[in-house]
């Protein structure tokens, strides 16, 4: 899967997921602008091919122009975009708050929903635009104590949707990919009895996002994947 010459702005990027996701785009001779909230980590650092954008909350509107502007600038245009950024809350409905429900909106979805916003007009000049989100396995059946997440991730696999067509007439494709319970650290922290064995590992998952950015990916938009490993 050869990315060289794409463009790639990965949101999130300083999580185990985005770290993972931006390794394994460069490995693939792609570029990488790398946006997050906070600062990256120093594995990102000494990477080469990789430009880092901290300090962006994506949750707002002109901050996720201002980081797609940034990352179009540095790398002279995009040809992709992975919404990565997200966060999690276990809470069930009744015990919980609305405050959780507005805070996993703001993080799993609207960050989703600006950064792509401010993309299209950059992914449309490219002559293979791509989006990838990441939404979760969780979203098609939730479980207790996942109200919040699993409503915030189906609001993603929506967004996908609405976007494939929207777009697909420019030859921009956008997918969504739903991982089960991935495997790192804090993870395996929060679930020391779980079977780690079983999770999805998140350069699994970067292999899949490095396909889909790719040009043998052209034929599929609108589709959410999921990766759920032998959970």
């Amino acid at each position: 899967m050869n990315l060289t010459h794409k463009r790639i702005a990965v949101t999130g990027a300083s999580g185990s997921l985005g770290s993972a996701i931006v390794k394994g785009i460069t490995a693939a001779g792609g570029t990488v602008a790398a946006i997050d909230r906070h600062s990256s980590a120093q594995e990102l650092r000494s990477l080469a091919g990789v430009e880092l954008l901290e300090g962006f909350d994506l949750g707002k509107a002109e901050d996720a122009a201002n980081a797609i502007q940034q990352a179009s600038t540095r790398l002279d245009g995009l040809d992709g975009l992975v919404n990565v950024a997200g966060t999690f809350r276990w809470e069930t409905v009744e015990a919980g708050s609305a405050d959780t429900w507005d805070l996993l909106y703001r993080v799993n979805l609207a960050t989703a929903v600006n950064a792509s916003r401010a993309a299209m007009p950059v992914l449309s000049k490219s002559s293979a635009g791509r989006i990838v989100n990441i939404g979760a396995a969780g979203a098609l059946k939730a479980s207790k104590g996942m109200g919040a997440y699993a409503a915030s991730k189906a609001g993603v696999i929506k967004l996908t949707e609405a976007l494939a067509e929207e777009t697909k007439a420019r030859g921009i494709t956008v997918n969504a990919v739903l991982p089960s319970i991935i495997d790192t650290a804090a993870n395996r922290a929060d679930i020391p009895n779980g079977k780690f064995d079983t999770w999805v590992r998140p350069e699994q998952i970067a292999d899949l996002i490095v396909f889909l950015l790719s040009d043998r990916a052209s034929a599929i938009t609108g589709a959410a994947i999921p990766i759920v490993g032998r959970v």
